[in-house]
């Protein structure tokens, strides 16, 4: 295939800017970080019910739409720490409730507006509450999970209140560009027939140099501001979201194989929509979370 400048130019200048909006929204403050994983989370709604219709070949309510978004933004906020709240109003539990019971409604409202109910599809769409909802709640938790040490508390730093976060996402990152990479050196063998241009070469060597590079930079870091985390702790967390990750990938692919559709969306010019720049995401900070869950506690 020829190199097409023109794609190239349009790939590059979205990606900076993508990279620009996601740290700001995760560096300047906890509600730059809020507001940015809530446009994440209504994104990626939006676009799994586009690939849900493709799929069912059926069309939801625009109630049953907002009723779905709002319970899970609820689930999201439930989540949200002390420190996000408006009036003595916290959001993880005033905003949260209010969110809960508005969709709820719009739920209803929104299943009998037609005489055929199918319950299939509506069950179907009730996954993103947990496909989407609670890993994005999951992920305004990682902010500020406690190790026992007070210096992760310490908000002067704006780095270091984001550092788990930014583990996470950085590993996927890495991990995706090292499976490129070393697939396309000396892959071979398939991974699997959802996404045929993925190797097994390249995804073990991505998940290796991924947990190696990000693992150590982590522990470097980890050590500058005494978390008190050993080098396997680190090796082992980015490894984890690299794995998970990769199955992420896998099932967004398979949705849209399904659909019948390349992308997800179109909001980032040649790189496509939420689900197909967060996918990886979503199945990586659950995993990530319980180890945390498990191992810090």
């Amino acid at each position: 295939m020829a190199f097409n400048t023109r794609v190239f130019k349009t790939r590059t200048l979205t990606a900076i800017i993508f990279a620009a909006v996601m740290l700001t929204g995760l560096l300047w403050n906890h509600w730059s970080f809020l507001i940015l994983f809530s446009i994440i989370h209504f994104g990626c709604w939006w676009e799994y019910f586009k690939l849900l219709e493709k799929i069912s070949n059926r069309i939801y309510h625009y109630y049953t739409r907002v009723g779905f978004m709002s319970v899970g933004y609820s689930i999201m906020l439930w989540f949200c720490d002390e420190a996000y709240e408006i009036n003595n109003y916290s959001f993880n539990v005033s905003f949260s409730f209010a969110f809960a019971i508005a969709g709820l409604l719009f739920l209803v409202i929104g299943l009998f507006q037609k005489q055929n109910i199918n319950l299939k599809i509506f069950v179907i769409a009730a996954l993103g509450l947990v496909y989407i909802s609670l890993c994005w709640g999951l992920m305004m938790d990682l902010k500020y999970i406690k190790f026992g040490n007070p210096v992760l508390q310490f908000e002067g730093d704006k780095i270091y209140a984001s550092f788990l976060p930014i583990v996470v996402i950085v590993s996927i990152w890495v991990n995706d560009t090292m499976a490129y990479i070393v697939g396309s050196l000396i892959g071979k063998t398939p991974l699997s027939r959802i996404s045929p241009k993925k190797t097994w070469e390249g995804t073990i060597g991505g998940i290796a140099l991924c947990s190696g590079i990000i693992g150590y930079v982590a522990y470097t870091y980890d050590e500058w501001f005494v978390l008190g985390q050993p080098l396997w702790f680190w090796i082992t967390l980015t490894g984890i979201a690299a794995i998970s990750g990769t199955f992420g990938d896998l099932f967004e692919s398979k949705l849209k194989r399904m659909a019948g559709v390349k992308d997800s969306g179109s909001f980032m010019p040649g790189h496509g929509g939420f689900l197909d720049r967060f996918d990886s995401l979503l199945f990586a900070i659950p995993f990530v979370w319980l180890f945390l869950k498990l191992m810090v506690h």
